[in-house]
């Protein structure tokens, strides 16, 4: 074992391994199962952080872990863990460095009517591969755990990534508890109606793992239009979000010359062509959105008083971000002073980049020729709770295709045997990791 925690290649590591082929593990039955819990009247899935169709679910999969041979555990925070104990486990190894478990999955909760696979997919995968290595090859040498974690989304309050937060230590609850969703429910209320939190029976969530590994749907159509079947993700971009308002002066439309207008909502207009402008000249793998834009007082025979719109900016490395977000920022300025306009601007978030573990990407790309996968090496333009857990333990992801890169959408789909090769490559590296020597 290396510094880093995970195991390098080793005489056993390569061994040929019996894999099943599709019809042989229930990967689909599995998350169409799982969908059920929180079906919606779209055809999608709605499960909310500690709402009735998430506890139902991660009641139900608790005991799915106890059918396929695992042993469930919830934490205080409503993380739930299956896990395969390894011969060794408590032990020190050669190093002196105790053996932490390796650990993959995803996360439990979903947006409103979103589909059946983002973050289920990681979960339900994680908890066949752990049965299947079990069933083939018996107790692992170091632990093995799949971990359903009980948030990532945001859905229904305003926080993001509490499962993996509260996993590495990086938000305690004392710093969202006082968070209301939409109907006025606390966090804190919310967690307590649902049986967790520091009142419970149950384990704090902080824990350290040797390793995390996240299969996902790739929700994009990078993959789908050039042909491969596995995405090794390199980098979690980081992300920039703004609000950007526009101040001019509402007139007359019929009576105001043009060339005596301040419109704030022309103004806004000739800033989002910038940012486009902008985005296109920085190159990929650069982003820039104007997802949203309003208009002041908003009638239509009135020039606009005041416009405000959204900015997301995102990049694999900060410094493009930051020179990115100074150039827009430039353009904004000038077009402003030169339509005599006011411009303010606010930053709701910033998220630095995130690469992912090297080591383990090798080890990815290495599986994926044993398997005889076409991959691509690519970053994840979303967020993802292995960008949590890469400062504190090795981390990778890997991704599968999304058919039309739908996502957040009843209509979100992989094919079955897309599936099957994440499942494949899954279970090779937990394979390396676990019964490795």
């Amino acid at each position: 074992m290396n510094e880093s925690g995970v195991y390098r290649s080793s005489g056993t590591n390569n061994a040929p391994l019996p894999l099943p082929n599709v019809e042989q593990v229930e990967l689909q039955a599995m998350l169409d199962w799982l969908s059920t819990y929180g079906a919606d009247a779209q055809g999608g899935v709605t499960r909310l952080l500690y709402d009735s169709a998430w506890c139902e679910a991660q009641g139900a999969l608790a005991a799915k872990m106890q059918e396929k041979g695992l042993s469930p555990e919830f934490d205080q925070s409503g993380n739930l863990y299956g896990t395969l104990k390894g011969e060794g486990e408590g032990e020190e190894s050669a190093t002196g460095v105790e053996e932490l478990p390796v650990v993959t999955g995803s996360h439990m909760d979903t947006v409103v009517y979103g589909g059946k696979y983002d973050g289920a997919y990681g979960v339900v995968a994680g908890v066949l591969a752990l049965e299947y290595l079990q069933k083939h090859f018996g107790a692992p040498k170091r632990t093995l755990q799949v971990v359903s974690l009980c948030e990532e989304e945001g859905s229904r309050f305003p926080f993001a990534y509490w499962g993996s937060r509260s996993i590495t230590g990086m938000t305690a609850l004392e710093a969202v508890e006082h968070l209301k969703d939409q109907d006025g429910v606390t966090f804190a209320q919310a967690i307590r109606d649902a049986g967790f939190g520091p009142d419970s029976a149950y384990r704090p969530a902080a824990k350290n793992y040797g390793a995390f590994i996240e299969l996902h749907i790739e929700q994009g159509q990078v993959l789908e239009r050039l042909g491969h079947s596995i995405g090794v993700v390199s980098d979690i971009v980081g992300q920039k979000r703004f609000s950007i308002t526009v101040s001019g002066e509402a007139n007359h439309a019929g009576t105001t010359p043009m060339s005596w207008r301040k419109d704030a909502l022309a103004g806004a207009a000739e800033m989002i062509t910038a940012v486009r402008n902008i985005a296109l000249e920085a190159g990929e793998p650069l982003v820039a959105t104007v997802g949203r834009i309003t208009a002041d007082p908003g009638v239509g025979n009135v020039v606009a008083a005041r416009a405000v719109f959204s900015l997301d900016i995102r990049h694999i490395r900060q410094e493009s971000i930051d020179r990115c977000w100074q150039d827009m920022l430039q353009a904004f300025s000038r077009i402003a002073a030169e339509q005599q306009l006011g411009l303010d601007w606010e930053e709701h978030l910033s998220v630095t980049p995130i690469p992912m573990n090297a080591e383990m990407i090798s080890d990815i790309q290495d599986t994926c020729e044993q398997e005889q996968l076409s991959y691509w090496l690519m970053p994840s333009g979303a967020g993802h709770d292995s960008q949590i857990f890469q400062p504190a333990c090795p981390t990778a992801m890997i991704f599968v295709p999304s058919q039309d890169g739908i996502s957040h959408n009843p209509l979100e789909y992989t094919a079955e045997a897309d599936l099957m090769h994440g499942f494949r490559v899954l279970v090779r590296l937990l394979y390396k990791y676990g019964y490795g020597s």
